[in-house]
Parts: C-alpha cells; sequence; structure tokens
C-alpha cells in the first residue's frame, strides 16, 4: 500500500509521529480518568450508604459542600412517619488534621454501628466500640505513621485508632469514623444529627414522603441529587483546567501528525505529480495522505492506550488517594476521536497536494 509504504520509509519520523500521539492520548486519558476518579471518590460513601434518600436541613442540597443540622424533634418524628422503614441517623463534620507535622483534611462521619452508616470495608481493625475510638482510611494512615492502636489528637481529644478502611480517600483529604456519641463531645453538641439515611417501604410514595419531611421543617433529597449536585461542585473547580489541558492534548496530536504527513508529502511531490500526470485525481492523491494520517494516528492512539492503563496503575500505586478511573467507554471514545485527530491532521498536507501542478514538477 502506497500510504504504508511512504511512511515506512523513514522509520525514525513514522516513530517519532507515533510517540507524539501516544502521549497526546495518555494525557487525554489520565487527565479523564483523573476527572472520573474524583466523581467517585466524591459519591462513594453515598453509594454505599444504607437508604435511597437523605433528610437534611432545610435548604441543603449537597452532602459535602454544606453543613446540615437537624433539631432533635426532626430526627424523632421521621422514623415514626408512614412510609419510612428505616431512618439511620448520622453527624458530619470537615475538620482539619494534623499529624506529625503535616495537615490534611478529614471529613468525620459520626454513626451509630448497630443501624449503620459508618465505613462498608475495614483493611485492618475493627469498627470503634466505644467514643474514644476512631477508624481512619487506611492510605491516609500510612502517609502519616499511624498503625491500629495508636493514638491520634482530633480537634482537642485524642483517640485510639481500632480500624483502617478502605476506598475511603479523596482529593483534599480522607473519611473518618467514629460513633455518633464521639462526634457529639468533639464539637461539643449533645444531640446533633447531620443527616438521616432514609429507607422507604416498599411501594411507599417519594412525593407523600418529602410533603411530609417538609412539613417538619426538613427536606428530603434523593441520594442521586445529592450526588449530582457534589458533581456539579466539583466540575465549577475541576472541569475547566482538565478540559482546557485535554484540548491542549489533542491539539498537539494533530500537530505532530500534520507536521509529519506534510514532511512526507512535500518531499515526494515529484512522486505525487508523476501520479497526477498519469491520471490520478486529486480524490485518489487525497486518500493516499489521509490514510498515512490514519495509521499514525492510530499506532499512536493504540498504543497511547496501553500507556495510560500501565501509568493509571503506576500512578494509583504511588499516590493513592489520586483515583484514577480509565473504563473502556473512555477508551473507546478516545480512541475514536484519533480518527478526527487523522482527519483535521491531513487537511493542510491535502492542499498542498491540490495545489500541485504535474508539469511543474516534473521539469524541476
Amino acid at each position: 500500500m502506497l500510504a504504508w509504504r511512504n511512511l515506512s520509509r523513514d522509520p525514525i519520523r513514522l516513530l517519532l509521529s507515533v510517540a507524539g500521539v501516544a502521549v497526546s492520548i495518555v494525557l487525554i486519558l489520565l487527565l479523564v480518568g483523573y476527572r472520573s476518579g474524583i466523581y467517585a471518590q466524591a459519591s462513594a460513601y453515598l453509594d454505599h450508604a444504607s437508604g435511597s434518600a437523605l433528610v437534611a436541613e432545610r435548604g441543603v442540597a449537597d452532602f459535602f459542600g454544606t453543613t446540615s443540622t437537624l433539631e432533635p424533634r426532626v430526627v424523632e418524628q421521621v422514623a415514626s412517619l408512614p412510609g419510612v422503614a428505616a431512618a439511620v441517623p448520622i453527624v458530619t463534620q470537615f475538620v482539619v488534621f494534623e499529624e506529625h507535622g503535616r495537615k490534611d483534611g478529614m471529613f468525620l462521619v459520626g454513626y451509630d454501628p448497630e443501624k449503620g452508616g459508618g465505613p462498608w470495608r475495614l483493611a485492618a481493625g475493627r469498627e470503634p466500640a466505644t467514643d474514644e475510638e476512631i477508624v481512619l482510611d487506611g492510605v491516609a494512615a500510612g502517609q502519616h505513621g499511624i498503625g491500629l492502636g495508636d493514638r491520634i489528637r482530633i480537634l482537642d481529644r485524642d483517640l485510639a485508632v481500632v480500624g483502617l478502611s478502605e476506598d475511603t480517600t479523596f482529593w483534599s483529604g480522607s473519611m473518618a469514623f467514629a460513633r455518633i456519641g464521639a462526634l457529639e463531645t468533639l464539637l461539643r453538641a449533645p444531640g446533633l444529627r447531620s443527616f438521616l439515611l432514609v429507607t422507604p417501604t416498599p411501594g411507599a410514595s417519594l412525593p407523600s414522603l418529602t410533603t411530609a419531611v417538609s412539613s417538619l421543617g426538613a427536606d428530603l433529597v434523593p441520594k442521586s441529587t445529592l450526588i449530582a449536585n457534589d458533581r456539579r461542585l466539583l466540575a465549577r473547580v475541576y472541569d475547566a483546567p482538565i478540559g482546557l489541558m485535554v484540548a491542549i492534548a489533542f491539539v498537539i496530536g494533530i500537530l505532530v501528525v500534520g507536521l509529519v504527513i506534510y514532511t512526507s508529502t512535500v518531499e515526494r511531490r515529484r512522486e505525487y505529480g508523476a501520479l497526477k500526470a498519469i491520471g490520478a485525481g486529486n480524490r485518489a492523491l487525497y486518500r493516499v495522505v489521509a490514510t498515512q494520517a490514519l495509521i499514525a494516528a492510530l499506532l499512536g492512539a493504540g498504543s497511547g492506550a496501553v500507556l495510560a492503563v500501565v501509568g493509571e496503575r503506576a500512578l494509583m500505586a504511588w499516590r493513592p488517594q489520586f483515583r484514577v478511573e480509565i473504563d473502556a467507554a473512555t477508551v473507546a471514545v478516545v480512541l475514536a476521536s484519533s480518527l478526527l485527530m487523522a482527519a483535521i491532521a491531513s487537511l493542510v498536507p491535502a492542499r498542498a497536494l491540490a495545489g500541485l501542478e504535474p508539469a511543474e514538477v516534473l521539469r524541476s
């Protein structure tokens, strides 16, 4: 095939073009995967918590971004509402944790181990049995050199670490779990409750339940709505810079392929001129150039996808708090985008062929 012969005549140039595309694809996949990882971390607690809706203070529309405080009467009355199978209370509070001279954010969750709302997976240890105990995220504990049995200071109290949880780290810190009584003491707020994890009875009308909760002075919000709102909150911070970097990586891939194909086309002007002289039309020559660009782009995209998966695992092993999720759908979309990359990259070389005069080339 003419397109492949043209590319393979200069293996170094072909290798450089494939490497350039591969680097751009790696960057795109890692950036998109990091964005997906941030969203997954943000919804991890609600994804694993019981119930399908939360009762929150009126006006609270997200889980991580705001503080919710429920009145004691609301906590008592929601549990007895018709259509409520279970209402699990939790207390949440974001604090700054410092150990060994290093500061990190920590999202504290107070829960009742008998009712639920605590860590969904333990890597080691057990859940708190007293108000003097706490479960830390395993990644955060490792970064701070904290092990089971160690005592750490949260706000103005020392708590014993009795468990290490998994999948509870996120972009700006980690989650930690203690009994509700521990958080009441830490925050000096007896009876404090932030949310209720509500499980409706089978067949219960959610609109009716929402109206009943509203009459008590609180809001019933579906978990899916809270997750979507948390993601929208993160999107304001992350989507614009990540989108810009993805666009830059895509443009770099176009430029690399375009430059290589344009240089190859110009160097073979005489050959293309000869083809035109014997009757080859512009369409046939365009097809050759486009095929060259497609080969370079697909080889680079395929190599980049493999390297991105390797990079994902290496990054997660090196910095587990930076979660990267590269799924098959994302890879498919990025590989398909390499076709667009090839099409755009072939435009300039194709224009050079369009203006090529066979007689002029053959005379030179």
